[in-house]
């Protein structure tokens, strides 16, 4: 694809995002009645967390289907907008919600200039994304990060929320036992990563700046789900030097 043709197929991504708001209102109810009340039983914590209007970042843990979706009904104040990988666009199951929720596709397999710019520009005008940094589910645990978030995050000026999820690895499982899994979506502190006012970060210090992130990710979950912090799990490790804690708007 030209240059020209994927500004403006983002173009036209995010003009129609007001156009599709009534279709995230009714799918963002469905979720939250059948998921959240009747499939499982979904805490909700910290969503005070989650800024209102700031463009931002669920940066979220992978272990699970499910997780992108409890990411989309958990946030009511605004709307959530989810990557979803190339793959899915073959999927018959998947494809028709991705479509109704208006979500965007990435190639994990290759630099995806049109989804960097997608994510870039929304971000830019005051969306809020879904990204899962490994780039692809780790039921065991947190795993080293894809680039991508930093990158993001640096160019759009966008607060990140470490988002926890737990309770989603067996739910299936679950409920041909006929019980109801519980689980739990968990909004920790947003920060911004610290720019000092420069356009272009260099690529070891956008590691850098990726590396607290994920220590921050693996802060937001709960000590009894220890596991589910994977490579991360020591956090003594945590540093903060490019991070800046805020108060959400």
């Amino acid at each position: 694809m030209s240059s020209t043709a994927a500004n403006t197929s983002v173009q036209e991504y995010v003009a129609r995002q007001p156009r599709v708001a009534w279709r995230r209102d009714i799918m963002r109810a469905v979720i939250r009645i059948i998921l959240f009340k009747m499939l499982a039983r979904v805490t909700v914590i910290g969503e005070e967390n989650v800024p209102e209007t700031s463009p931002s970042i669920l940066m979220i843990n992978h272990i699970s289907l499910l997780d992108p979706i409890l990411g989309m009904g958990a946030v009511t104040k605004r709307y959530v907008i989810p990557m979803s990988k190339l793959e899915n666009k073959k999927n018959p199951l998947i494809r028709p919600w991705i479509w109704w929720w208006d979500s965007y596709y990435v190639n994990r397999g290759n630099v995806d200039r049109q989804a960097l710019q997608s994510s870039i520009e929304l971000l830019k005008t005051g969306q809020l994304l879904l990204i899962s940094p490994e780039g692809t589910r780790h039921s065991e645990g947190l795993q080293q990060p894809k680039d991508g978030l930093a990158y993001y995050a640096t160019k759009a000026d966008a607060l990140i929320v470490p988002t926890a999820i737990t309770g989603t690895q067996n739910w299936v499982k679950q409920m041909f036992t006929l019980r109801r899994p519980k689980m739990q979506i968990i909004f920790g502190k947003p920060f911004r990563l610290k720019t000092e006012g420069r356009a272009r970060i260099p690529r070891d210090e956008l590691a850098a700046m990726t590396e607290e992130a994920m220590y921050q990710l693996a802060t937001a979950i709960p000590d009894e789900y220890a596991d589910l912090r994977g490579v991360y799990r020591d956090l003594s490790k945590a540093t903060t030097d490019t991070i800046e804690f805020v108060i959400p708007e």
